[in-house]
């Protein structure tokens, strides 16, 4: 069901970005390029979908979306002020005025008292203001992996409407 949700969420998306001249990236960590790949699958996506970046590593989420390292020392890959970093990062490497980042912990290992099984933090610039937002999700890996996707794009949705 998550899926199909995605999909209708995704849909909307597409065409509030047509209506608004606007053009999206993706910074993704935990999601692994789902939300790049919902996003493409809606035929013409290449007028408002610019590209993205998988940044699972620390490395990539440093090197090419330029999060500071001391960014990732201080408060880690799943923090606010990461996915902001990233969200800025995805707009400038890939030109576009809205971006969408998130990363977290899917699951079903990696998570401490303090960053959960299922914490997800995501962000949205737009024209460079930035907005962080933070969840902590149930079920599986991957259904931890779509609600975050969808919360992400519902919320982005939102945040067009406030344009």
């Amino acid at each position: 069901m998550s899926l199909a949700r995605l999909d209708s969420v995704a849909q909307n998306l597409s065409e509030t970005l047509l209506k608004s001249g606007l053009t999206i990236s993706t910074a993704e960590s935990c999601t692994g390029g789902l939300i790049g790949s919902v996003l493409t699958e809606i035929s013409g996506s290449s007028r408002w979908y610019v590209g993205g970046v998988i940044a699972y590593s620390n490395d990539i989420k440093k090197n090419i979306l330029g999060v500071p390292q001391k960014i990732l020392d201080d408060h880690g890959a799943v923090s606010c002020e990461c996915v902001e970093a990233m969200a800025i990062g995805a707009a400038k490497v890939c030109g576009s005025r809205l971006s969408v980042a998130i990363s977290g912990i899917a699951g079903p290992d990696g998570g401490t008292a303090g960053k959960p099984v299922g914490l997800v933090w995501t962000a949205i610039c737009l024209d460079e203001i930035v907005e962080s937002f933070k969840d902590v999700f149930d079920g599986d890996r991957q259904t931890v992996r779509e609600d975050a996707a969808i919360k992400l794009l519902e919320r982005c949705l939102e945040r067009i409407s406030r344009q």
